[in-house]
Parts: structure tokens; C-alpha cells; sequence
């Protein structure tokens, strides 16, 4: 069955960066895009980036451009979120997803557990 394992969350100071981290099992992690989605205290959950299988498309939520780096390494069957420059509105639970194909259009079908990132002094 597919698996999506998170790690690398925590507290960081205003400012600071954090590496999350997505290990993937049960399917060909190379033949599918990733993403990762937040979902902030009462609010719904929305896309902050996704790359294609290959890596070489990706998108990312306008809130987080310029500060984050979605990247894969498709060896280790493991997505990466580089989080730079780090915000306290940037505080919440970070899900890793698969999507349904290839590209980075085709959406979400399996999400991972959630990783928490809090941003505060």
C-alpha cells in the first residue's frame, strides 16, 4: 500500500529555514508527481508546491515563492521542501501527497500523516 512518511518539522525562529522531508513506499515514486499542501488552524488545506516525476516542472503557492525549493531525488524515493526565510504565517501542518500522474496538474490522491512546522520567537 502506499506510504508517505514526513519528517523534519519543528519550531524554528522567525527567519530560520527547515528541511522537510517525504520518504515514499508501494508505488513507482519515479512515474508519479509530489507535492506538498499545509492546512493552518481553521482553515482548509491548500498547495504550497508540487514537481513532476521527472523533476523538471514545478509550481508553488505565490505566499512561498522565492523562499521555498521543492526537489526530489527519485534514488531514494524521497521529496524534499527547502523552507528558507521562514514566517510566522508560514506556522502549520505540512502534508506530503502523491498526485494521480505524472504531471504537476493532475492532483492530490494519497496523503502522508502531516509534519508540524511552527514559526515563532
Amino acid at each position: 500500500q502506499v506510504q508517505l512518511v514526513e519528517s523534519g518539522g519543528g519550531l524554528v525562529q522567525p527567519g530560520g529555514s527547515l528541511r522537510l522531508s517525504c520518504t515514499a513506499s508501494g508505488f513507482t515514486f519515479s512515474s508519479y508527481a509530489m507535492g506538498w499542501y499545509i492546512q493552518a488552524p481553521g482553515k482548509e488545506r491548500e498547495l504550497v508546491a508540487v514537481i513532476s516525476s521527472t523533476g523538471g516542472s514545478t509550481r508553488y503557492a505565490d505566499s512561498v515563492k522565492g523562499r521555498f525549493t521543492i526537489s526530489r531525488d527519485n534514488a531514494k524515493n524521497t521529496v524534499y521542501l527547502q523552507m528558507n526565510s521562514l514566517k510566522p504565517e508560514d506556522t502549520a501542518l505540512y502534508y506530503c501527497v502523491k498526485s494521480r500522474s505524472s504531471k504537476i496538474t493532475s492532483g492530490p490522491d494519497y496523503w502522508g500523516q502531516g509534519t508540524q512546522v511552527t514559526v515563532s520567537s
